[in-house]
């Protein structure tokens, strides 16, 4: 068994597609699956339930692949220590976010502290996030609400309180408070590319007892010309409203907060220099926290 073997049934996994896994790999796709299974009948058992073109991990693939992952971690752990041994630990941060809000003013301020960081950030979805952190090709990940997985470590960094945002002429534009329903029959914008978000906006809409009518799905200063149009009503951040100007009024609707959470892998070692990144991050937000709060 080799590591290259083991690098290419990971991919194999993570894409569920030998065509997808080999042009990742640039490699040839009739050598990929020979490899495939000259693993599985390393291993004596089948790794993958095949569907077409398609494939799966079976329950004896899940096992390998969270040991191979491990594997992988104790490699990367295994340069770190050398590198910090001979005194030469890149300062290089790697990091994914869900949305390119969840860094805004945190990396200009830690630039200032820390001129010699060398920044590699990635947006990413939720799921992508989780795969590359597996996989050690990011070092942290942020995220809105907790990765929940065994090989992962997430903690809170705000619970973010999520607001309702109102043209100006609006009829409930002078209320302090109004609950979810009663905007029922608004048509509603949403932030376009954040299925993570839109996900938990619409759960908020259903909780209230209604389908949000979703009228138009675009990017956030499209999204404020819209809004000054009297075209729609849109939940968002309360940060996002205030860095846009944006006139809102607060949510009666229980679990109207949004967490963002930041993420690593359990087993990994950190380096120092991301040690310090990372606390960095906890610490901005424990001393903006005002910023998340009606």
């Amino acid at each position: 068994m080799e590591l290259l073997q083991l690098k290419y049934f990971q991919t194999v996994a993570y894409t569920e597609h030998i065509s997808k896994a080999a042009a990742q790999l640039n490699i040839a796709q009739p050598s990929l699956s020979l490899t495939i299974k000259r693993l599985e009948d390393e291993m004596g058992t089948p790794l993958f339930h095949r569907k077409g073109r398609n494939i799966e991990l079976n329950a004896a693939g899940k096992i390998l692949l969270k040991h191979v992952n491990r594997i992988f971690v104790e490699l990367e752990n295994a340069r770190l220590a050398i590198k910090e041994k001979e005194d030469e630990l890149s300062s290089l941060i790697r990091i994914a976010i869900s949305n390119s809000r969840f860094l805004s003013g945190l990396i200009s301020e830690y630039i200032e502290v820390c001129p010699s960081a060398q920044l590699h950030q990635g947006i990413a979805s939720r799921s992508d996030i989780v795969t590359q952190l597996k996989k050690g090709e990011i070092d942290l990940g942020i995220t809105g609400h907790p990765i929940l997985d065994e090989e992962i470590e997430s903690v809170v960094l705000v619970d973010e309180h999520i607001v309702l945002v109102l043209p100006s002429t609006h009829p409930y534009s002078d209320q302090q408070k109004i609950s979810l329903h009663a905007v029922a029959n608004e048509p509603f914008l949403s932030l376009a590319n954040n299925d993570e978000y839109r996900r938990f906006t619409t759960m908020l809409c259903e909780k209230a007892g209604f389908v949000p009518h979703l009228a138009f799905e675009v990017d956030s200063h499209t999204l404020v010309e819209i809004i000054q149009l009297d075209r729609g009503v849109a939940l968002l951040p309360i940060s996002v409203c205030r860095n846009l100007g944006l006139h809102y009024v607060s949510i009666t609707d229980d679990a109207a907060v949004y967490p963002i959470s930041l993420s690593w892998v359990k087993h990994r070692n950190l380096s120092p220099f991301l040690e310090q990144f990372r606390d960095f991050i906890t610490s901005y937000y424990v001393s903006n926290a005002s910023m998340f709060k009606v």
